[in-house]
């Protein structure tokens, strides 16, 4: 069963264009890496330059894990992280209740 998350968080100003390389990394690396991610995409928000939303769905509780341990991820929140505000990564599951795909 397909696993739909978000990930909220906002970076310091001074380390947004850092953060957006480490972003493209990990996400060519989820590509190459991990096929049971199905989706992984990273939004901006318009109204805040420092404020992300990513939008993630996994084929299945194996492909979150294998997301959540890889090598990927550890370099992805090794630079993320403590360019963090003080709020931290808010994630959120969710279920599908309609889709246009």
């Amino acid at each position: 069963m397909a696993i739909y998350m978000t990930a909220r968080f906002r970076v310091k100003p001074e380390s947004v264009e850092r953060c957006e390389e480490a972003i493209s990394e990990f996400i060519i690396y989820i590509q190459g890496h991990e096929p049971g991610t199905k989706l992984y995409t990273s939004l901006r928000s318009t109204e805040d330059d420092t404020e992300y939303l990513h939008y993630f769905i996994f084929e299945d509780e194996e492909a979150e894990e294998k997301h959540r341990t890889s090598e990927g991820m550890k370099r992805f929140t090794s630079v993320l992280y403590p360019e963090l505000v003080s709020d931290g990564v808010e994630f959120k599951r969710y279920t599908l209740v309609e889709s246009t795909r």
